[in-house]
Protein backbone atom coordinates (compact mmCIF):
# COMPACT_ATOMS: atom_id res chain seq x y z
CA UNK A 1 0.00 0.00 0.00
CA UNK A 2 1.56 3.26 -1.16
CA UNK A 3 1.31 6.37 0.97
CA UNK A 4 0.40 9.53 -1.01
CA UNK A 5 2.11 11.79 1.54
CA UNK A 6 5.35 9.83 1.20
CA UNK A 7 5.11 10.03 -2.60
CA UNK A 8 5.49 13.81 -2.27
CA UNK A 9 9.02 13.25 -0.95
CA UNK A 10 10.24 11.06 -3.81
CA UNK A 11 11.68 13.86 -6.00
CA UNK A 12 13.65 15.15 -3.00
CA UNK A 13 15.00 11.67 -2.27
CA UNK A 14 15.92 11.07 -5.89
CA UNK A 15 17.87 14.31 -6.31
CA UNK A 16 19.21 14.62 -2.76
CA UNK A 17 22.57 16.39 -2.44
CA UNK A 18 25.51 14.86 -0.63
CA UNK A 19 25.10 14.48 3.16
CA UNK A 20 21.30 14.24 3.18
CA UNK A 21 19.29 12.58 5.93
CA UNK A 22 16.02 10.64 5.56
CA UNK A 23 13.94 10.28 8.73
CA UNK A 24 11.95 7.11 8.16
CA UNK A 25 9.51 6.51 11.00
CA UNK A 26 6.45 4.65 9.77
CA UNK A 27 6.95 4.68 6.04
CA UNK A 28 6.92 1.22 4.51
CA UNK A 29 9.25 0.73 1.59
CA UNK A 30 6.45 -0.27 -0.75
CA UNK A 31 7.76 2.29 -3.21
CA UNK A 32 11.05 0.38 -3.59
CA UNK A 33 13.06 3.59 -3.75
CA UNK A 34 16.50 2.96 -5.26
CA UNK A 35 19.21 3.51 -2.62
CA UNK A 36 21.29 6.67 -2.86
CA UNK A 37 24.82 6.89 -1.56
CA UNK A 38 24.27 10.56 -0.71
CA UNK A 39 21.48 9.78 1.78
CA UNK A 40 21.63 8.22 5.23
CA UNK A 41 18.42 6.85 6.74
CA UNK A 42 17.57 7.14 10.42
CA UNK A 43 14.66 4.97 11.60
CA UNK A 44 13.12 3.71 14.83
CA UNK A 45 11.54 0.53 13.43
CA UNK A 46 13.92 -2.38 13.14
CA UNK A 47 12.00 -4.06 10.31
CA UNK A 48 12.10 -0.88 8.25
CA UNK A 49 15.81 -0.34 8.83
CA UNK A 50 16.67 -3.97 8.08
CA UNK A 51 14.60 -3.84 4.88
CA UNK A 52 16.38 -0.65 3.84
CA UNK A 53 19.80 -2.17 4.52
CA UNK A 54 18.83 -5.21 2.45
CA UNK A 55 18.00 -2.87 -0.43
CA UNK A 56 21.39 -1.17 -0.13
CA UNK A 57 20.62 1.92 1.95
CA UNK A 58 22.89 3.25 4.68
CA UNK A 59 20.48 3.01 7.62
CA UNK A 60 20.77 3.44 11.40
CA UNK A 61 18.30 2.12 13.98
CA UNK A 62 17.66 4.19 17.11
CA UNK A 63 14.95 6.16 18.90
CA UNK A 64 15.79 9.07 16.59
CA UNK A 65 19.05 9.75 18.36
CA UNK A 66 20.70 12.58 16.45
CA UNK A 67 23.61 12.91 18.88
CA UNK A 68 26.18 11.30 16.52
CA UNK A 69 25.34 13.94 13.86
CA UNK A 70 27.34 17.14 14.09
CA UNK A 71 25.77 20.59 14.06
CA UNK A 72 25.37 22.22 10.65
CA UNK A 73 26.61 19.11 8.81
CA UNK A 74 23.57 18.11 6.73
CA UNK A 75 22.42 19.58 3.42
CA UNK A 76 18.85 18.22 3.37
CA UNK A 77 16.52 16.46 5.82
CA UNK A 78 13.55 14.56 4.35
CA UNK A 79 10.68 13.59 6.66
CA UNK A 80 7.18 12.24 6.26
CA UNK A 81 5.69 13.21 9.64
CA UNK A 82 5.05 10.58 12.32
CA UNK A 83 1.85 9.96 14.26
CA UNK A 84 3.23 11.14 17.61
CA UNK A 85 3.28 14.95 17.98
CA UNK A 86 6.17 15.03 20.43
CA UNK A 87 8.27 12.92 18.05
CA UNK A 88 7.49 15.19 15.10
CA UNK A 89 8.55 18.23 17.11
CA UNK A 90 11.71 16.44 18.27
CA UNK A 91 12.68 15.55 14.72
CA UNK A 92 11.99 19.06 13.39
CA UNK A 93 14.05 20.60 16.20
CA UNK A 94 16.92 18.21 15.54
CA UNK A 95 16.69 18.79 11.79
CA UNK A 96 17.22 22.50 12.43
CA UNK A 97 20.30 21.73 14.53
CA UNK A 98 22.00 19.42 12.04
CA UNK A 99 21.19 21.44 8.91
CA UNK A 100 23.81 23.82 7.62
CA UNK A 101 22.73 27.40 6.91
CA UNK A 102 20.88 27.28 3.61
CA UNK A 103 20.10 23.57 4.03
CA UNK A 104 16.56 22.29 3.49
CA UNK A 105 13.96 20.50 5.58
CA UNK A 106 11.34 18.75 3.44
CA UNK A 107 8.14 17.81 5.30
CA UNK A 108 5.03 16.02 4.08
CA UNK A 109 1.92 14.57 5.66
CA UNK A 110 -1.82 14.22 5.65
CA UNK A 111 -4.35 16.81 6.81
CA UNK A 112 -5.81 14.40 9.35
CA UNK A 113 -2.37 14.00 10.96
CA UNK A 114 -1.99 17.71 11.70
CA UNK A 115 0.42 18.45 8.85
CA UNK A 116 -0.84 22.03 8.44
CA UNK A 117 0.07 22.83 12.04
CA UNK A 118 3.50 21.24 11.67
CA UNK A 119 4.15 23.22 8.51
CA UNK A 120 3.08 26.52 10.08
CA UNK A 121 5.22 25.92 13.17
CA UNK A 122 8.17 24.86 11.04
CA UNK A 123 7.96 28.04 8.98
CA UNK A 124 8.08 30.08 12.19
CA UNK A 125 11.00 28.01 13.53
CA UNK A 126 12.86 28.52 10.26
CA UNK A 127 12.42 32.27 10.43
CA UNK A 128 9.75 32.39 7.75
CA UNK A 129 12.11 30.82 5.22
CA UNK A 130 9.82 28.25 3.65
CA UNK A 131 7.19 27.39 1.08
CA UNK A 132 4.04 25.41 1.90
CA UNK A 133 2.08 23.64 -0.81
CA UNK A 134 -1.28 21.85 -0.80
CA UNK A 135 -0.66 19.08 -3.31
CA UNK A 136 -4.01 17.28 -3.08
CA UNK A 137 -7.22 17.40 -1.05
CA UNK A 138 -5.47 15.92 1.99
CA UNK A 139 -1.71 16.00 1.40
CA UNK A 140 0.61 18.92 2.03
CA UNK A 141 4.32 19.50 1.59
CA UNK A 142 6.68 22.13 2.96
CA UNK A 143 10.22 23.11 1.96
CA UNK A 144 12.07 25.16 4.59
CA UNK A 145 15.53 26.75 4.39
CA UNK A 146 17.78 26.89 7.45
CA UNK A 147 18.30 30.56 8.41
CA UNK A 148 21.20 32.01 10.37
CA UNK A 149 18.83 33.10 13.14
CA UNK A 150 16.04 30.51 13.74
CA UNK A 151 13.04 30.85 16.01
CA UNK A 152 12.34 29.18 19.35
CA UNK A 153 12.41 25.37 19.48
CA UNK A 154 9.11 23.48 19.26
CA UNK A 155 7.73 21.80 22.39
CA UNK A 156 8.75 18.13 22.11
CA UNK A 157 7.64 17.20 25.66
CA UNK A 158 11.22 16.12 26.41
CA UNK A 159 10.78 13.38 23.83
CA UNK A 160 14.00 11.53 24.60
CA UNK A 161 13.30 11.19 28.33
CA UNK A 162 11.71 8.12 29.89
CA UNK A 163 9.23 9.05 32.61
CA UNK A 164 6.66 7.46 34.95
CA UNK A 165 3.73 7.23 32.55
CA UNK A 166 0.92 5.17 34.11
CA UNK A 167 0.20 2.75 36.94
CA UNK A 168 -2.22 0.12 38.17
CA UNK A 169 -2.95 -1.25 41.63
CA UNK A 170 0.47 -2.91 41.93
CA UNK A 171 2.97 -1.37 39.54
CA UNK A 172 4.09 1.86 37.96
CA UNK A 173 5.31 1.82 34.37
CA UNK A 174 8.00 3.93 32.76
CA UNK A 175 7.45 4.94 29.17
CA UNK A 176 7.77 7.84 26.74
CA UNK A 177 6.26 9.32 23.59
CA UNK A 178 7.08 7.14 20.60
CA UNK A 179 5.82 3.93 22.25
CA UNK A 180 2.35 2.82 21.12
CA UNK A 181 -0.15 3.69 23.89
CA UNK A 182 2.80 5.03 25.88
CA UNK A 183 0.86 6.71 28.72
CA UNK A 184 -1.92 4.20 29.38
CA UNK A 185 -2.55 0.56 30.13
CA UNK A 186 -3.90 -1.16 27.04
CA UNK A 187 -7.35 -2.60 27.71
CA UNK A 188 -6.64 -5.73 25.71
CA UNK A 189 -3.47 -6.44 27.65
CA UNK A 190 -5.28 -5.84 30.94
CA UNK A 191 -7.97 -8.32 29.84
CA UNK A 192 -5.31 -10.93 29.05
CA UNK A 193 -3.70 -10.59 32.47
CA UNK A 194 -7.06 -10.73 34.26
CA UNK A 195 -7.60 -14.12 32.61
CA UNK A 196 -4.04 -15.40 33.07
CA UNK A 197 -4.64 -17.76 36.00
CA UNK A 198 -7.53 -19.53 34.29
CA UNK A 199 -5.52 -19.60 31.08
CA UNK A 200 -2.55 -21.24 32.79
CA UNK A 201 -4.82 -23.99 34.09
CA UNK A 202 -4.77 -25.22 30.49
CA UNK A 203 -1.01 -25.67 30.76
CA UNK A 204 -1.33 -27.73 33.91
CA UNK A 205 1.95 -26.50 35.38
CA UNK A 206 3.88 -23.31 35.95
CA UNK A 207 5.79 -22.26 32.82
CA UNK A 208 9.56 -22.36 33.03
CA UNK A 209 10.08 -19.80 30.24
CA UNK A 210 7.97 -16.88 29.00
CA UNK A 211 8.10 -14.79 25.81
CA UNK A 212 6.41 -11.37 25.57
CA UNK A 213 6.07 -11.01 21.80
CA UNK A 214 5.65 -7.36 20.79
CA UNK A 215 6.29 -6.13 24.32
CA UNK A 216 5.79 -2.36 24.02
CA UNK A 217 6.87 -0.76 27.29
CA UNK A 218 6.61 -4.14 29.00
CA UNK A 219 3.22 -4.28 30.74
CA UNK A 220 2.70 -8.00 30.09
CA UNK A 221 6.23 -8.82 31.22
CA UNK A 222 5.89 -6.91 34.49
CA UNK A 223 2.59 -8.62 35.22
CA UNK A 224 3.88 -12.08 34.27
CA UNK A 225 6.96 -11.77 36.47
CA UNK A 226 4.91 -13.18 39.37
CA UNK A 227 5.10 -16.57 37.63
CA UNK A 228 8.76 -16.77 38.66
CA UNK A 229 10.01 -17.79 35.20
CA UNK A 230 12.66 -15.92 33.18
CA UNK A 231 11.03 -13.60 30.65
CA UNK A 232 12.23 -12.66 27.19
CA UNK A 233 10.60 -9.50 25.83
CA UNK A 234 10.94 -8.34 22.25
CA UNK A 235 9.78 -5.47 20.04
CA UNK A 236 11.00 -3.76 16.86
CA UNK A 237 10.45 -0.18 18.06
CA UNK A 238 13.53 1.48 19.59
CA UNK A 239 11.52 3.56 22.08
CA UNK A 240 9.64 0.46 23.26
CA UNK A 241 12.90 -1.43 23.83
CA UNK A 242 14.28 1.42 25.94
CA UNK A 243 11.11 1.67 28.02
CA UNK A 244 10.81 -2.09 28.52
CA UNK A 245 14.42 -2.34 29.66
CA UNK A 246 13.77 0.42 32.21
CA UNK A 247 10.73 -1.44 33.55
CA UNK A 248 12.71 -4.68 33.80
CA UNK A 249 15.30 -2.81 35.86
CA UNK A 250 12.73 -0.97 38.00
CA UNK A 251 10.88 -4.16 38.95
CA UNK A 252 13.85 -6.54 39.10
CA UNK A 253 12.51 -8.79 36.36
CA UNK A 254 14.60 -11.83 35.53
CA UNK A 255 15.19 -12.06 31.79
CA UNK A 256 16.20 -9.92 28.84
CA UNK A 257 14.77 -7.42 26.36
CA UNK A 258 15.80 -8.06 22.75
CA UNK A 259 15.13 -5.90 19.70
CA UNK A 260 13.61 -8.06 16.97
CA UNK A 261 10.99 -7.79 14.25
CA UNK A 262 8.09 -10.17 14.98
CA UNK A 263 10.43 -12.47 16.89
CA UNK A 264 13.00 -12.81 14.10
CA UNK A 265 16.28 -14.10 15.50
CA UNK A 266 14.82 -14.99 18.90
CA UNK A 267 15.76 -18.48 20.09
CA UNK A 268 13.18 -20.69 21.83
CA UNK A 269 11.42 -22.72 22.77
CA UNK A 270 9.14 -21.04 25.33
CA UNK A 271 6.48 -22.74 27.41
CA UNK A 272 4.31 -19.62 27.51
CA UNK A 273 4.02 -16.91 24.85
CA UNK A 274 2.01 -13.76 25.56
CA UNK A 275 1.02 -11.49 22.70
CA UNK A 276 -1.19 -8.47 22.14
CA UNK A 277 -0.25 -8.10 18.48
CA UNK A 278 -0.14 -4.71 16.72
CA UNK A 279 -2.04 -5.55 13.58
CA UNK A 280 -1.51 -2.05 12.19
CA UNK A 281 1.94 -1.20 10.86
CA UNK A 282 2.68 2.48 10.50
CA UNK A 283 0.09 4.36 8.46
CA UNK A 284 -1.34 1.26 6.81
CA UNK A 285 -2.66 -2.17 7.65
CA UNK A 286 0.06 -4.68 6.87
CA UNK A 287 -1.79 -7.78 5.72
CA UNK A 288 0.99 -10.22 6.53
CA UNK A 289 1.69 -8.86 10.03
CA UNK A 290 -0.74 -11.34 11.56
CA UNK A 291 0.94 -14.18 9.71
CA UNK A 292 4.37 -13.08 10.89
CA UNK A 293 3.34 -13.12 14.57
CA UNK A 294 1.62 -16.47 14.17
CA UNK A 295 4.63 -17.87 12.32
CA UNK A 296 6.99 -16.70 15.05
CA UNK A 297 4.76 -18.24 17.70
CA UNK A 298 4.63 -21.58 15.90
CA UNK A 299 8.44 -21.58 15.64
CA UNK A 300 9.15 -20.51 19.21
CA UNK A 301 6.48 -22.39 21.16
CA UNK A 302 7.52 -25.47 23.12
CA UNK A 303 5.74 -28.59 21.87
CA UNK A 304 3.90 -28.79 25.20
CA UNK A 305 3.56 -25.02 25.61
CA UNK A 306 0.68 -22.62 25.04
CA UNK A 307 0.37 -19.14 23.56
CA UNK A 308 -2.12 -16.49 24.66
CA UNK A 309 -3.18 -13.97 22.00
CA UNK A 310 -5.54 -11.16 22.91
CA UNK A 311 -7.13 -9.51 19.88
CA UNK A 312 -10.10 -7.38 18.91
CA UNK A 313 -13.23 -9.52 18.67
CA UNK A 314 -13.58 -8.71 14.95
CA UNK A 315 -10.18 -10.17 14.04
CA UNK A 316 -10.54 -13.73 12.75
CA UNK A 317 -7.38 -14.97 14.43
CA UNK A 318 -8.72 -18.51 14.81
CA UNK A 319 -9.15 -18.91 11.07
CA UNK A 320 -5.70 -17.49 10.31
CA UNK A 321 -4.07 -19.73 12.92
CA UNK A 322 -5.64 -22.93 11.59
CA UNK A 323 -2.79 -23.64 9.16
CA UNK A 324 -0.18 -23.47 11.94
CA UNK A 325 -1.75 -24.93 15.10
CA UNK A 326 -3.74 -28.07 15.86
CA UNK A 327 -5.29 -26.66 19.00
CA UNK A 328 -7.05 -23.30 18.81
CA UNK A 329 -9.52 -22.26 21.45
CA UNK A 330 -11.21 -18.99 22.40
CA UNK A 331 -11.08 -19.12 26.19
CA UNK A 332 -12.65 -15.78 27.10
CA UNK A 333 -14.13 -12.67 25.55
CA UNK A 334 -15.82 -9.47 26.52
CA UNK A 335 -17.49 -6.73 24.52
CA UNK A 336 -14.22 -5.69 22.88
CA UNK A 337 -11.61 -8.44 23.07
CA UNK A 338 -11.13 -12.18 22.99
CA UNK A 339 -8.40 -14.37 24.44
CA UNK A 340 -7.30 -17.13 22.08
CA UNK A 341 -5.19 -20.14 23.09
CA UNK A 342 -2.80 -21.57 20.51
CA UNK A 343 -1.00 -24.87 21.04
CA UNK A 344 0.45 -27.89 19.24
CA UNK A 345 2.20 -26.17 16.33
CA UNK A 346 2.07 -28.16 13.12
CA UNK A 347 5.34 -29.43 11.72
CA UNK A 348 6.84 -26.97 9.29
CA UNK A 349 4.31 -24.26 10.19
Amino acid sequence: MNDPAFTLLLPYLQNAPATSLWLADENLLAHQVAPRSTIRMLGNRLDLVESARHQGWQADWSDFDFSPIADASIARVIYRVSKEKALVHHNINQALRVLRVGGELILSGDKGEGIKGYLDRSRTLFGGQGEIEKVSANCWRGVFTRPEEPGAALDDRHYQTLRPACKDERFGYWSKPGVFGWDKIDKGSAFLMAQLDSFLAELGTSPKSVLDLGCGYGYLSVQAARLGAPITATDNNAAAIAACRRNFAEHGIQGEVIPASCGDGIQGPFELILCNPPFHAGFSVEDDLTERFLGATARLLDRRGIAAFVVNRQIMLERRAASRFRRIQTLAENGSFKLVLLAEAKSGA
